[in-house]
């Protein structure tokens, strides 16, 4: 292995920090500026080609986590991007909307909740009102409660949980097909809880089995139009959601079960969604549900 290549391969390895973290908690929905170390996002490894040249992104959750990295490298790839928040998390989507905006790229921020089908219609109104069009919907907020049992898992639980994780994908869903021409395409966020499931994340992961159906569905549903359908499943990754829902010590071990001992960066999400929205990646892909998890094999 030449020397160059093998310094850039460390430099890389090293970036990825393992655990233990600090141990930390936050509140619900959490703050990616209060974590430490901070979730790494901007990838400065990957170049960008202009694949998503002219072409406008809608990303719900896209203040923080896997949804900021997206919309980074959707700009980086030629995309204006519209991203949805809840209000609480303003000061994420701020730094977001900047990180688009370096890349040369505009940003639309829509403070809102997605459990709404009103706000949904509206969000995606907006986008469209901003921008012209439409050609790429990025399904990826989530709620995220661990109960040790089902019995401490209440309605209001459930519901918030179901409403926000699949009843919002496709009320965006429909918002965004009415808008969508062909050639356009629906990424969904999975989650491997909804292949192998979870003891603790009843709700949880069987909303993302929902979602690994439902892009299925919808993918066969749209071929006729043109509008290809796909999901990203990832294991365990860097993200605010996990923080604000794990007690502080189990935060801080935060994927170290996995085979490569910690869990993934946004940053190494983020290019399987470029991937799915790039025609010249994926035209010929749709109903597909990509794993990745970190070394982790499952036949689900």
């Amino acid at each position: 292995m030449p020397v160059r290549k093998a310094t850039k391969q460390k430099r890389h390895s090293a970036r990825q920090p393992k655990p233990p973290f600090p141990a930390q908690h936050q509140r619900r929905p959490g703050i990616e500026s209060r974590m430490r170390p901070r979730p790494l996002y901007e990838a400065p490894e990957y170049k960008g080609s202009g694949k998503l040249a002219g072409k406008v992104a809608l990303i719900t959750g896209g203040d923080s986590g896997i949804g900021r990295a997206v919309a980074t490298l959707f700009a980086r790839e030629g995309a204006d991007v519209a991203i949805v928040y809840l209000p609480v998390e303003a000061r994420d989507a701020i730094v977001t909307a900047k990180s688009i905006e370096r890349e040369g790229r505009q940003c639309l921020r829509i403070p809102g909740d997605v459990r709404g089908a009103a706000f949904c219609e509206r969000a995606v109104k907006r986008t469209v009102r901003e921008f012209g069009h439409l050609d790429i919907l990025v399904n990826n907020a989530a709620y995220q409660h661990q109960q040790p049992s089902i019995a401490r898992i209440s309605d209001a639980q459930w519901e918030r949980t179901f409403r926000t994780n699949i009843t919002a994908y496709f009320q965006m869903a429909r918002a965004a097909l009415r808008v969508m021409k062909r050639g356009s395409a629906i990424i969904n966020t999975g989650s491997v809880t909804g292949l192998v499931g979870s003891g603790h994340l009843l709700d949880y992961s069987s909303t993302k089995g929902a979602i690994h159906t439902f892009t299925k569905s919808l993918a066969e549903n749209l071929v006729p139009s043109g509008i290809r359908v796909n999901c990203v499943a990832p294991g365990p990754v860097w993200t605010p959601l996990n923080v604000a829902d794990k007690p502080a010590g189990k935060a801080g071990r935060h994927g170290a079960d996995v085979p490569m001992q910690r869990p993934a960066q946004p940053e190494e999400i983020a290019p399987a969604f470029v991937f799915f929205a790039s025609p010249a990646d994926s035209s010929y892909i749709t109903g597909e549900v990509l794993t990745l998890l970190g070394g982790e094999i499952t036949s689900s």
